[in-house]
């Protein structure tokens, strides 16, 4: 949701960040609809404050005067009930239209149609150099699980679907420590640490943005109660696909005191994943169940003080890549593949060796107020004006896809996987995943 009073002061900025963003959106609709109900407010209000005293006066009244101001309220009655019952329709279009505006994109966002016009802006480590093995002798994060006994996809697939798997063993445990170790790096940053529900109510993805849009077709909602041969009864309630919805949603309705809040979620998360069918779906690249810790910051209204705590979690996140040496880079998002609600939009693509490319494990956004309108989180300024806060979200660490990086690169010759040095202390002073004899 956005400002719409600069909506109304500067309507051409918006039609260009819709079209940049590749949506679909009609803004001198919106406007027209919006000047529309701001003539009918006043008028209804006018009405019913009429009616309001005609009653006051109807049992001081006798003989035809009243009978006329009878007659004259059921009148004003009938205009009313038509006028309200029109603002009403227009009231929820309105609101509709609302949820489909863009929010206004930095001036540093390279203007772009798709993931091709994003734009590299730095590297860390050599891909060339990291392999323990050589390129003939390299499997890839599928065979090496299964011939270490601690992935299992046939099975993941037998019990819940195409794109499920098992962890087992070391798998497991390799999981729950990059988990920990991402953990641990913000806590002594003096971040909070969260687990948060994974199930949350439709209007917490409105607040974030994920609803209405596209987003929504990759979101699994949550049956009811199931009568034993009867429907199944909603709880209107949808798994998150990450923590960002419900940690964002926490503070909803509140006005803060302190400024900013540094969360770190960690959950469960679960994708549909529609609309990928047959792209990047080998192994553990795209999966319908993940564990992710999400960094999420709001912070007082300024756009150099949210680019400033930009720049703070997505160097948290790079710090643990340089930590576990898994050479990556750092691509900024392009204006039409970066979403409604974004106004700056970095991801950090990890090396893997199979893929023989960069692929996407971590992205870090910017939202201004888009989500905190919504949610209708405020704060007092200096002045003790309400503000509305900013919003940024980052991915910590998001797990099983960095497995693919890290399988990978530190496999040896003898078909183990050395256990990378932060993460030993986390697996017991275990330094390898070897084949059980």
């Amino acid at each position: 949701m956005i400002d719409l009073a600069d909506l109304r002061a500067r309507p051409d900025a918006y039609k260009k960040a819709a079209k940049n963003k590749n949506l679909k959106v009609d803004i001198d609709a919106f406007l027209k609809l919006d000047e529309k109900r701001r003539a009918l407010i006043p008028e209804v209000e006018e009405m019913r404050a009429r009616k309001n005293e005609v009653s006051k006066q109807v049992p001081k009244l006798t003989g035809k005067e009243k009978a006329k101001a009878i007659t004259d309220m059921k009148k004003l009655n009938e205009t009313l009930k038509k006028k309200a019952d029109e603002l009403t329709a227009l009231e929820t279009k309105w609101q509709a239209l609302q949820y489909e505006l863009p929010a206004l994109p930095l001036d540093s966002v390279p203007v772009g149609k798709d993931e091709s016009g994003n734009v590299e802006v730095k590297r860390w480590g050599d891909p060339s150099t990291v392999l323990r093995v050589t390129p003939a002798e390299a499997k890839d994060h599928v065979a090496l699980g299964q011939a270490l006994d601690i992935i299992d996809l046939e099975r993941g697939a037998k019990v819940a679907g195409a794109r499920s798997y098992f962890l087992k063993g070391d798998g497991a445990r390799l999981e729950q420590a990059v988990l920990r170790f991402a953990q641990d790096h913000l806590r002594k940053k003096g971040w909070t640490i969260f687990h948060p529900p994974i199930i949350a109510t439709r209007d917490c993805f409105v607040g974030t943005g994920f609803f209405p849009g596209a987003d929504q077709n990759n979101i699994y909602a949550v049956g009811g109660q199931m009568e034993l041969g009867g429907p199944i009864e909603s709880d209107n309630g949808y798994l998150i696909g990450t923590s960002e919805v419900s940690v964002c949603s926490y503070h909803k309705d509140e006005v803060l005191k302190e400024l900013p809040k540094r969360y770190a979620g960690v959950s469960p998360c679960f994708r549909r994943e529609a609309g990928s069918y047959g792209k990047d779906t080998h192994g553990l690249y795209r999966v319908h169940q993940f564990q992710k810790v999400e960094q999420v910051v709001l912070c007082e209204a300024d756009t150099d003080t949210a680019m400033k705590m930009f720049e703070e979690i997505r160097t948290n996140a790079e710090e643990v890549l340089q930590a576990l040496k898994l050479p990556y880079r750092v691509m900024t998002i392009c204006t039409g593949d970066m979403g409604k609600g974004k106004v700056f939009m970095q991801d950090i693509e990890t090396w893997m060796p199979s893929h023989k490319a960069y692929g996407e494990t971590h992205s870090c956004s910017y939202l201004g107020d888009f989500q905190s309108r919504r949610l209708n989180i405020r704060y007092s300024d200096a002045g003790g004006a309400k503000k509305f806060v900013h919003t940024l979200n980052n991915t910590c660490i998001a797990s099983p896809r960095i497995l693919i990086p890290l399988l990978e690169i530190y496999q040896n010759k003898d078909g183990s996987v050395t256990i990378p040095e932060v993460l030993v202390p986390f697996m017991d002073g275990q330094t390898k995943i070897s084949t059980k004899s």
